[in-house]
């Protein structure tokens, strides 16, 4: 039999059907709800502060040396410019830069005479015109010494007709006394045209030699030029041949083996620096760093400009190197070092790396890192030698303190150490 439908309650639409309530239909109602409540805690997460990644460095005691660096190079201890003695024409120079040379042995070159300058036509007319005048002034030379000669004989003749007169009374004293010196004066007149036809003799050579060109070369007609001392030739100034004149440099001479070290330091470090004061020669081209002594901080400083423009007061500050190893011995005149000289040192300093710390007007100031947080400290500095800096007061031996820290990081923020 068919069961006849059932009638729905007075009140309700017929199509208004009872539906049960079970835990599936709770589910569904909260989903929305629980979704949205996790999409808000997801955004929560990202906005919420992250610790900040810092690196850290240690508060230590150690050694602290403090060092005035500056860009320097090598030169020869002791060089010599060999310069040319007369004037006159070199001769090539053979030597190369590097050569080896001995003090008082190696040609270095050899310098002659000039040859005569050609005469043009107008001096070579005056030159004959004053080889004429020296002829005929030496014929008037010699008509006037014969005159003096022919005047001589006549004195001569008047003093010997005197000393002939042997009676006694027949010549005054006084006659007899003026014939003597008469006789004297002409043969001095004699002897002064002599010489005056040998000075004419002697013109009349030098007015010839004008108009001639003789040969300058001959062996010992030449100067040789040797090393004034034993080493190497550095540099060749004048290498062609040439006519130079006195003081002329033609080469430089020194022993590279003999170097020492020029830095040009500013006024305000050297007054810092002392001789015997220790240096480390650094990029030379080896791996270890060369020790050095300070021997000469000159008095007087002059001025250079920067590559920034600036005016700068900078010392001449030498050094002489110590033991030096194999590699060195191959620096040679001018090369380029980087010089570090010390001028202070302690061996026991409490020290922090220098990039921990920065400043906040006139207070030096760092974070130090404690349980997760960044601790603002203010604390007094003393040396510095550019990685390490000494610390006075405001931190202890064990701290922890953060490394070029961010801008960022201020006062308790939360900080993590950066994996190695």
């Amino acid at each position: 039999m068919a069961t006849p439908p059932t009638t729905p309650p007075a009140g309700n639409a017929p199509w208004d059907v009872k539906r049960s309530v079970n835990g599936r239909h709770l589910v569904r109602q909260f989903l929305p709800w629980l979704a949205g409540l996790l999409l808000l805690m997801l955004v929560a997460w990202g906005l919420w502060p992250k610790p900040v990644l810092i690196e850290t460095g240690a508060v230590a005691r150690g050694p602290l040396t403090v060092r005035v660096s500056e860009e320097g190079k090598t030169r020869v201890r002791n060089r010599y410019v060999v310069a040319a003695p007369i004037a006159g024409k070199m001769r090539r120079v053979p030597l190369k830069a590097g050569d080896e040379v001995v003090a008082g042995e190696t040609l270095l070159t050899t310098i002659e005479p000039i040859a005569a300058p050609l005469l043009d036509p107008r001096a070579r007319i005056q030159a004959e015109a004053a080889v004429s005048m020296q002829e005929a002034s030496r014929k008037q030379a010699v008509e006037v010494l014969d005159a003096k000669r022919t005047t001589l004989q006549l004195a001569e003749a008047d003093r010997d007709r005197v000393r002939a007169a042997k009676l006694q009374g027949s010549v005054s004293a006084m006659d007899r006394d003026r014939v003597e010196g008469e006789a004297s004066m002409r043969a001095a007149e004699v002897r002064a045209a002599e010489f005056a036809l040998q000075v004419i003799d002697y013109e009349l050579a030098q007015a010839r030699a004008n108009l001639e060109r003789p040969e300058a070369g001959g062996r010992g007609n030449q100067i040789e030029v040797k090393s004034p001392v034993s080493g190497r030739v550095l540099k060749v100034m004048q290498e062609s041949e040439t006519i130079v004149s006195p003081g002329v440099s033609i080469l430089e001479v020194g022993d590279p083996a003999d170097l020492e070290i020029e830095a040009e330091i500013l006024s305000r470090d050297a007054v810092a620096i002392h001789p015997g004061d220790s240096v480390e020669i650094e990029q030379w081209g080896g791996e270890n760093a060369l020790k050095a002594r300070v021997r000469r901080v000159e008095p007087a400083a002059f001025t250079k400009i920067s590559a920034l423009g600036v005016e700068e007061q900078r010392v001449i500050v030498l050094s002489d190197l110590g033991d030096s190893p194999e590699m060195a011995k191959r620096l040679g005149d001018r090369f380029r070092v980087e010089v570090r000289v010390a001028i202070w040192r302690t061996e026991s300093a409490l020290i922090v790396p220098a990039g921990a710390l920065f400043r906040e007007g006139n207070v030096w100031k760092t974070y130090v890192f404690r349980r997760g947080r960044a601790q603002l400290k203010a604390v007094d500095v003393g040396h510095s030698d550019g990685r390490l800096t000494e610390i006075l007061t405001g931190l202890q031996v064990g701290d922890e303190v953060l490394l070029h820290p961010p801008d960022t990081v201020s006062d308790g923020t939360r900080v993590k150490r950066r994996p190695m």
